[in-house]
């Protein structure tokens, strides 16, 4: 089994500085997982082109134009566009994703996951519901909470810890 540190971000909401300070703090990370709120394609390249390692992203309420999202994600053979929810095997964990709180904390009651990630509130929350850890990385865009934060989950100790983006 191969374990990994995976970087989970989310409401990014089009803030290229701030994605990109965050990016810079990747360090020693396998894959990242985004739950949503990219808002425009342009961000797809961002990430892309600032994160070699696999991108495994889910839609947001304001991905209003996902036809191009889509179109700009297939130029990344790296980043996969899973819809409005991903169910991923990632180093021996397995992970739900959606953008919705709502839906993230039903799934977690299923206790199907190792892991559930979403965003939408933009507020950052890490607690266990049963056996399932629940990830809320907050937002990267920083403007609604005044943080810019994204979760780092190492599946090797099933610790997450939060990272603020200065």
């Amino acid at each position: 089994m191969l374990f990994m540190r995976i970087a989970i971000i989310s409401d990014i909401h089009d803030r290229v500085p701030r994605l990109r300070a965050a990016m810079a703090l990747f360090d020693q990370i396998d894959t990242v997982i985004c739950c949503g709120d990219l808002c425009a394609p342009f961000v797809v390249a961002e990430l892309a082109e600032g994160f070699s390692g696999p991108i495994h992203v889910v839609f947001g309420n304001v991905d209003g134009d996902r036809f191009r999202i889509a179109k700009q994600a297939a130029k990344y053979p790296h980043v996969t566009l899973h819809g409005e929810f991903a169910e991923l095997e990632l180093g021996g964990k397995t992970f739900a994703v959606n953008h919705f709180d709502r839906l993230g904390r039903a799934m977690a009651g299923s206790q199907k996951f190792d892991v559930v990630c979403f965003g939408h509130t933009h507020k950052f929350e890490i607690f266990q519901q049963g056996n399932t850890m629940v990830i809320n990385p907050g937002e990267i865009y920083g403007l609604r909470t005044g943080n810019s934060t994204f979760v780092v989950y190492d599946t090797e100790t099933g610790e997450a810890s939060r990272v603020d983006v200065e």
